[in-house]
């Protein structure tokens, strides 16, 4: 037994049970909103794509009371959570957090917005149980140090989904804390490679999050959940360290969920300052001209270097595609990685010519700092060069607005902006909603009010 883990989990449990949104400071529930607007958004797009239809299809889930988001029906709670979650992390455009190491609302908010609507429950249980989620996975995030090859899908943020469903369930301290211990006991143990090599085994880790979040939350409820401080040799020993003093820290002062990310690159986010910093570069440059791209990255970014991919998830781990095509196109948005274009020549002798290496000055930045410096090398001998600090969409660097989200995403889903809409305004008000059921469901169909394309 971990006492240590166990310890923190009381103490989460304790803090998520009692989590009111009365008492939470209103700038944190309006970003809580624009994550909310993201997750909706980006879940309607990832939808749309065949694969996910036919995932959809082959399921084959019955009837039921939560929302498949943008895509024409309900389901039962537990569908709902998995196909949610597959469709929210497949075009990498998910809401991030750096200091977390990954993406904690995608690790729970399928989940919790899939129990919401079978319970109808309030708006302010709602966003207690999404704020719950977050904090809870981006506090375990940051307290897992994952093996070197290990990838964060699936792994700490379970606890977060556990967290918030218990909430949601309102189970008291003991049993949060519990559900929180049983979620921390569930993780995926999945490698990299499977996204560098474009296995879609990565995007399944996310739905295996929401679902053993709901399955430790039920577990709790029933009184089989224990807290043994379980984290301590799941997330530890077995899957690289944990050291749960950080588990705690700034409860309820320090809210992560201002901390984190949007993204408007269709790609690892490691991927995201490089291509930042090549498009002002791009005007006026002739592809044709350009001899050799150096990117130089920051050392979690420095194994995404391969200028060859097979299928979209590949594609979108490899930062000579990324750079290839936001040279290109001038960005690199979800059709970026459709098939037929990542068949076209040019990109592909484009990418070609970039070289990614690590830089220890750009890793000595981290965490605060994703940073990426991008030299091309023209064939007189000149250069242009450009850095980046950290991603555009970070909180800490160029952040995006609700305009800024509402923009993107209806440049991703064209006449689609009524759903998009719709969503902006459920995700505004629902922390005051008397009920939330039937504004989530009304977020699964919008063929009503599709806009001629």
């Amino acid at each position: 037994m971990n006492e240590e883990a166990k310890r923190a989990a009381a103490r989460l449990g304790e803090w998520a049970a009692a989590l009111d949104t009365a008492d939470v400071p209103r700038p944190v529930l309006d970003r809580l909103s624009l994550v909310l607007l993201d997750t909706f958004g980006v879940t309607a797009l990832g939808a749309a794509l065949d694969e996910q239809a036919a995932l959809r299809s082959a399921w084959n889930a019955p009837d039921g009371p939560a929302p498949l988001i943008g895509a024409g029906r309900s389901v039962t709670v537990d569908a709902a959570a998995w196909l949610n979650a597959m469709a929210l992390v497949s075009l990498e455009l998910d809401e991030g957090n750096k200091y977390a190491k990954g993406h904690p609302a995608a690790h729970g908010f399928p989940a919790v917005l899939a129990l919401a609507s079978e319970l109808d429950a309030t708006g302010p249980d709602t966003a207690a149980a999404l704020l719950a989620a977050y904090e809870v996975a981006s506090r375990f995030g940051q307290a897992t140090s994952l093996r070197p090859g290990a990838h964060p899908h699936g792994s700490w943020g379970v606890a977060g989904a556990a967290a918030g469903c218990a909430r949601l369930l309102r189970l008291g301290p003991e049993a949060t804390a519990a559900a929180i211990d049983a979620g921390a006991g569930l993780p995926v143990a999945g490698h990299f490679s499977s996204a560098t090599d474009g296995n879609p085994v990565r995007d399944a880790w996310m739905g295996a999050s929401n679902l053993s979040g709901l399955v430790a939350a039920r577990m709790a409820a029933a009184g089989l959940a224990r807290n043994t401080g379980t984290a301590g040799g799941s997330l530890g020993d077995l899957l690289g360290g944990f050291d749960a003093a950080g588990l705690t820290g700034g409860l309820g002062e320090r809210w992560d969920v201002t901390r984190g990310y949007f993204k408007r690159h269709a790609s690892c986010s490691f991927t995201h300052p490089a291509a930042d910093a090549v498009l002002p570069l791009r005007a006026g440059l002739d592809p044709s001209r350009i001899s050799r791209i150096l990117v130089e990255t920051h050392a979690l970014g420095a194994g995404l270097g391969s200028p060859e991919w097979d299928n979209r998830l590949s594609a979108m781990f490899s930062t000579p595609f990324v750079v290839a095509t936001a040279l290109l196109d001038g960005e690199v948005g979800p059709r970026a990685s459709d098939a037929a274009r990542l068949g076209d020549p040019a990109l592909r002798d484009l990418a070609r010519r970039v070289r990614l290496v690590a830089a220890g000055d750009l890793t000595a930045r981290l965490p605060a700092e994703r940073a990426a410096r991008v030299t091309i090398e023209l064939d007189d001998g000149t250069s242009l060069t450009r850095e980046q600090p950290n991603p555009v969409g970070d909180a800490d660097h160029e952040p995006l607005t609700e305009p800024d989200v509402i923009r993107m995403l209806k440049a991703w889903l064209p006449g689609r902006a009524a759903l998009v809409d719709r969503a902006a305004a459920v995700a505004r008000e629902l922390p005051a909603m008397a009920r939330v059921g039937g504004a989530l469901r009304g977020l699964a169909d919008d063929t009503a009010e599709k806009e001629p394309s």
